[in-house]
């Protein structure tokens, strides 16, 4: 960026957006040891949860089911995130503590543009029962993206939301 002439301003800020990727990468491992072994269970899933969404029928949610990944949350790809992406919405809390690691790396990875702001740091206040079974390093997993996305640009708006769930909630 030197070389072609960018301004010592323009070189600072993406130094300073590639740092925060990175740490973003570094995340995921957090986040990926915390939820290593969850599995759906009996929870909402994916597609079904889309289907609630959309007003389907029972017949419709269940085969919407069928196909959804109840096993391990890593091979659900950042697509199918992208296109059930309120989805979160719809989850019950085996559905949540399922769904909610491939969000967050998708996110970090830069991968989901949806953003996760409203869903961790507002749905707990509506809805706390979905974070219930979520286990001491998985909650902490949590705050350590609120915290990393809390100064992030694409997260200015729900600063003060963002805040007050780590002071409330992901303590």
């Amino acid at each position: 960026m030197r070389q072609k002439g960018y301004s010592p301003y323009a070189i600072k800020a993406e130094e300073e957006r590639l740092t925060h990727y990175e740490d973003g990468l570094a995340l995921c491992l957090v986040i990926e040891q915390a939820f290593a072994d969850v599995k759906l269970g009996s929870g909402v899933g994916l597609f079904q949860a889309q289907g609630i969404d959309d007003y389907a029928d029972n017949s419709t949610c269940a085969k919407s089911r069928a196909s959804d990944e109840k096993h391990d949350w890593r091979k659900i790809t950042s697509t199918s995130l992208e296109r059930c992406n309120s989805s979160l919405s719809f989850f019950d809390a085996e559905g949540m503590r399922f769904h909610l690691p491939a969000y967050l790396i998708s996110s970090l990875r830069g991968e989901y543009s949806f953003g996760m702001a409203h869903c961790l740091a507002c749905t707990y206040v509506t809805s706390p029962d979905k974070f219930r079974l979520l286990n001491t390093e998985q909650r902490r997993a949590v705050r350590l993206f609120l915290l990393h996305i809390l100064n992030d640009r694409e997260y200015k708006f729900d600063r003060h939301d963002i805040e007050r769930s780590l002071n409330e909630y992901w303590t």
